[in-house]
Order: C-alpha cells, then structure tokens, then sequence
C-alpha cells in the first residue's frame, strides 16, 4: 500500500524537499481556512496534517497533496454558527463514512464525464480564486482593513517580486533544491537580516500545539442530529470529491500517469473520518499546494507524507521559527502557482473551439470564483449535456423508398432519445401512408424510455389508422414494451453491441 515511488535517493530528496516546501505553505492556508469556517487555528492545522498524511498513504494519487480548503470551509461556517465546533467534528465523520461509501460503489469512475472545457474552467476558475484570496495581505489589520500604502506597500511588493524571480530564474541555475524552498529561505533570512517591517506568520497567529487528540464528539446520538449534520456532510462529502478528483485529473495530465479514483474516494473518506476524531476540520485535495509539490519535484507519496511530518513538526517544536516567515514569500509562491495552474492558452483556443465549449468555460470559471467548485463543476455538466442533447437530436432524419410490394419504407439515420422523440414523431404520416409501412433502424439506436415510449405510440397511430406497421433492427430492449401494437407489429430483432463504462479498480 505505501508506494514511494522510487527507490533512487534523487527521488526520497526531491520528495523530502517538496514535501518542506508544501508544508510552508500549508501553515497560512490552514490557519486562514480555520478562521473562514470560524474554528481555532489548531483545528484547522491538524485537519491539514490528518487529511495530508492518510491521503498520502493510502489514496489513489501518488503527489497530490490534501489538507484544509476553503470550498469546504464557506460550507463549514454556516454550521459552526448555528449548531457549534462539536457538530462539524460529526460531519466531518459523517461526510468520511460518505466518501468511503462512494469509493466502495466505484463511483470515482464517473469523473470521466466532466467535458474538457468544464476542466478549463475549474483550473482557471481555481486559479482566480487562489489569487484574489492572497489579496488580503495588501490589506492592513490582517486583511480586514484598508489596502497598504506608500513603505509597508512597496515592502510587500519588493519581497513578492523577489519570490517569484527567485523561482521562475533559479531552476535555469539548478534542480538540487526546489526553487519554492530557496525562495522562502531567501526573503526570510533577508527580512530577519534587515529587520524589515512586514507582517509574518505569527501576525496571522500561533501555530504551537500539541498532538492531536482523540475525541469523541459532544453530541446526542439521536435522529434529530442526523437531520442536522446529514445535509452538511453530503455537500462537504459532494465538493470534496469533487475537488479531489479534479485535482487528480490535472495531475495525471502534467504528470503523464493515473491516479485511482475509486481509491482516492475512499482515502478521503478514511481521512476525514480520522480527521472528525482527532479534532479537525476535514479536508480534500488542494491544488495549489498540490501544484507546488509537483513543480519543486515530488512525485511519490513520501512528498505528502513528508509534508504532513513536517506540519506536526512546526506545530510541536518549530512554531517560533516558522512564525517569522514573512507572509510576502507565501504570496509570491501561490501567485507562482497562480500563473502556473491558469490556462493560458484557453484564451488562444477561445475563438477555435465551439460556441458552447467556449461558453461553458467562461461560464464554469464564473461560478467558480462566485459561488463554490461544487455548483460550478455540475452547471458545467448539465449545460455542456443539454448543448450536446441539443446537438444530437437535430441529426435524426429519414430516407423514404418503395417496395416490390408497393409498401413503404422509412430508413432511419441518426440518435433517438428524449431530445429527438418530437422530430422523429413529425417525420411520418400514418393518414397518407400506404397500408404497408416498414421503419428500418439499421442506422438508427434507441437509446432511452422515451424514446421507446415514442416508437410505442407511433406503432398505436399506425393501428389505429388500419395500417401494417413492420419495425425492422430494432434493438431488443425495445420490443418488450411494444405489446400494445399487438400481432399487427412485425419485429425483426438484430441486438445492438453491448457498450459498457470502462471500469476503475482500487487496486
């Protein structure tokens, strides 16, 4: 089960370095996401290190890194205001035992049918999101008051300009430390050298703790409890899979492998479940931080391990030290991951790719940035489904041609389905039709209830008009609900080829 990936000592440095890497940058996130859903700091930095370590361990994708979110954290908020901390800790178990149940029934395969420009717009939506959310550090009183100006502004600006060069020029120089670590070493030792005033993570607030520890949430065990945490925990349950299996999509295309998806859903699950135990907030996979992990280098699941390691670390023994990074460096890294997540070229492919692609890209990014992954993913597949339902039914049409019986022939050429059951009802003429009709599917393909319950009633129009009506290469699960056309209706069956999902083990 645990899968480094390599044996190489190259790869265990470049896992290890990476893995430090990620776990600077997890310290704000988390904090910051525990003060979103209106929790203690610590609960949102033992999340970070409960959810990194086990879905490292034991999830589907080697390298991508999970931990606290703000997509589950705006769902958070609202329960922790109404009910209080010891309810979100039974959601969060709730949502868990969800995802395990998801992974069991091999529901992970079905991240396959998010259309390419649906993948578009989450990247580019997330990108937006990550970006305005460092916005807050050019606001002073921790984010909540007016936008920096004149020395405190140009501080910032300067030390963020000198992360990003520091990691854009130095992989041209070297790979043997990953250049998101040498950037935070370097603007670090430069604002304790020189003293220089700019808010540090210990302004945002204290990261020492101790080991987490197991408890049991303070609720009643009762029916009215299950109505409270049950919404919460299938929405978390929903957005964090979601997440998480996008996340390893784009993964597996920078990287060139596959992640297991059905084992991912399950790793989630466990994770969050031991999360809800230990007094964390749940968690799902992070893209940014993931995206970090990849660009400085890790690729195996000692890269999660190490970073979740190193959390624990600073929070037990290094919180003075880690407390002193300067927050400029963490916002030069993810506005570096901002750039490197962002599609770009989805503004050169805008004007070459269909209308409606295009349209469900701006639209997805949109609801992204304005409402939460979630909503925006599945507007994204119900349009880009109702474009191409659309698409699909204007393609059906008929041939008509004579037999040597003086009958009539209609060849079918195109999909049925609920879409195109209206058009295909139009295309026949029972009252002029002569009293031998045959409707050949040869070229056609049934593919629903309605579209079956159509052929039914137009086998009825042609009964009661006292015409033979001949159904030819009809596919066999349509004739079982063909009994009202009686001895009247002629069935030769031809079955179709058996079209199956391809499936996605967890081993």
């Amino acid at each position: 089960m645990f899968e480094f990936n390599s044996a190489a000592q190259r790869n265990i440095k470049n896992d290890l370095l990476s893995g430090l890497t990620v776990a600077l940058a997890l310290v704000p996130e988390a904090v910051a996401f525990a003060f979103v859903a209106g929790v203690e700091p610590l609960v949102g930095l033992y999340a970070a290190f409960m959810v990194g370590l086990i879905t490292a361990a034991i999830g589907g994708r080697p390298g991508m890194i999970s931990g606290a979110t703000g997509a589950l954290a705006v769902v958070m908020v609202d329960l922790v205001a109404r009910h209080g901390v010891e309810y979100l800790f039974a959601t969060v178990i709730l949502m868990g035992l969800i995802q395990i149940g998801a992974g069991l029934l091999r529901l992970g395969k079905f991240i396959r049918m998010v259309p390419y420009p649906v993948m578009l717009g989450f990247v580019n939506g997330l990108a937006i999101v990550i970006f305005l959310a460092q916005l807050q550090n050019f606001r002073s009183d921790g984010g909540h008051g007016d936008w920096l100006q004149g020395q405190p502004l140009w501080t910032l600006l300067g030390l963020v300009a000198l992360t990003m060069a520091i990691i854009y020029f130095l992989p041209k120089l070297t790979r043997a430390v990953p250049a998101s670590l040498a950037a935070i070493l370097t603007v670090s030792l430069l604002v304790i050298g020189l003293n220089l005033d700019t808010r540090t993570v210990g302004d945002v607030a204290s990261i020492a703790g101790g080991l987490p520890q197991f408890h049991l949430p303070l609720v009643d065990l009762s029916w009215q409890t299950l109505r409270i945490i049950l919404p919460y925990a299938v929405i978390l349950a929903a957005i964090g899979l979601i997440e998480s299996l996008l996340t390893m999509t784009l993964i597996d295309e920078i990287t060139e492998t596959r992640g297991r998806g059905n084992r991912e859903c399950i790793g989630q699950g466990v994770a969050n479940t031991a999360t809800g135990l230990f007094g964390g907030m749940g968690g799902c996979a992070m893209i940014g931080q993931s995206m970090i992990n990849i660009n400085s280098g890790g690729r195996g699941r000692l890269s999660g391990i190490s970073a979740a390691l190193a959390l624990l670390f600073f929070i037990l023994f290094a919180s003075p030290l880690i407390e002193k990074i300067p927050l400029a460096a963490l916002v030069g890294v993810m506005f570096m991951v901002v750039l490197g997540t962002f599609e770009w070229s989805s503004f050169r492919i805008m004007g070459k790719i269909p209308r409606a692609d295009a349209f469900v890209l701006i639209l997805v990014s949109s609801v992204t940035v304005f409402t939460d992954l979630a909503i925006a993913v599945i507007v994204g597949v119900i349009v880009s489904a109702l474009v191409f339902a659309w698409q699909q039914a204007s393609r059906i049409h008929v041939t008509t041609d004579s037999n040597d019986m003086g009958g009539k022939i209609y060849r079918l050429q195109g999909p049925l389905f609920f879409a195109s059951v209206r058009h295909f009802q139009e295309m026949f003429d029972p009252a002029n039709d002569p009293d031998d009709v045959v409707i050949d599917f040869a070229n056609s393909r049934v593919y629903d209830h309605s579209a079956i319950e159509a052929i039914n009633t137009l086998a009825e129009r042609y009964v009661n008009a006292g015409k033979r009506l001949h159904l030819k290469h009809l596919s066999s699960e349509c004739t079982q609900l063909l009994d009202k056309a009686g001895d009247l209706v002629e069935v030769n069956i031809i079955e179709d080829p058996r079209y199956r999902v391809a499936d996605d083990r967890l081993a």
